[in-house]
């Protein structure tokens, strides 16, 4: 099992709460603005983390990162960008990577079931699933920021699970600071809590 902590938006600020919130995670990821090196370096000393760089950071921040970073954790494959969106709301260069992700899980489920074997015993058909793949162009987990806004959300349309945990920092109109923490074991995203920090 894997803990997990994500934040994004600090605006160069780093609330010393979420040392606090996150101290029992295994890894940390930030979803753009980060707003200086200082927050990446101090986050990157307190824990392993992962980032992109937003729309307002600049200099070593975006030399360092990538806009997009796609990356698996236990069985969990993550696609992590800034400006992202939401379920019917996305920045429309993203739905060629979405399309080719529900393609790849379509085609799987096809090849599992071609090569299943079905054992008739009292009246059942237990399936085993034989020579299961992992592909890479599959995406379980969206996560992005940008809008300042908490939101977590099933995609039905393209079968993963979006993320945004809002704004860590205090720049902009939210009414508090926002993390969200959770755990992957094997495929399983669990125990997601939401953490509000009052301004």
């Amino acid at each position: 099992m894997t803990r997990i902590g994500v934040l994004s938006d600090t605006h160069g600020l780093l609330d010393k709460r979420v040392f606090e919130h996150f101290k029992d995670v295994d890894e940390i990821w930030h979803a753009g603005d980060i707003g200086s090196d200082t927050v990446l370096h101090r986050l990157r000393e307190f824990k392993p983390t992962r980032a992109v760089f937003g729309n307002m950071d600049g200099g070593e921040v975006r030399y360092s990162l990538s806009e997009f970073y796609r990356f698996r954790v236990e069985d969990v494959n993550v696609l992590m960008t800034h400006i992202g969106g939401y379920p019917g709301h996305y920045n429309p260069w993203l739905i060629p990577w979405f399309r080719k992700s529900l393609e790849a899980k379509q085609q799987m489920l096809h090849d599992q079931l071609s090569n299943a074997n079905c054992q008739i015993s009292n009246d059942k058909c237990q399936i085993s699933i034989l020579n299961s793949q992992f592909s890479n162009d599959t995406i379980d987990l969206f996560v992005c920021g940008h809008s300042h806004i908490l939101k977590v959300q099933y995609d039905n349309t393209y079968k993963f699970l979006t993320m945004n945990p809002g704004a860590a920092g205090k720049q902009g109109w939210q009414p508090c600071q926002t993390l969200l923490r959770f755990t992957i074991d094997g495929s399983k995203i669990d125990n997601l809590e939401v953490i509000e920090l009052e301004r």
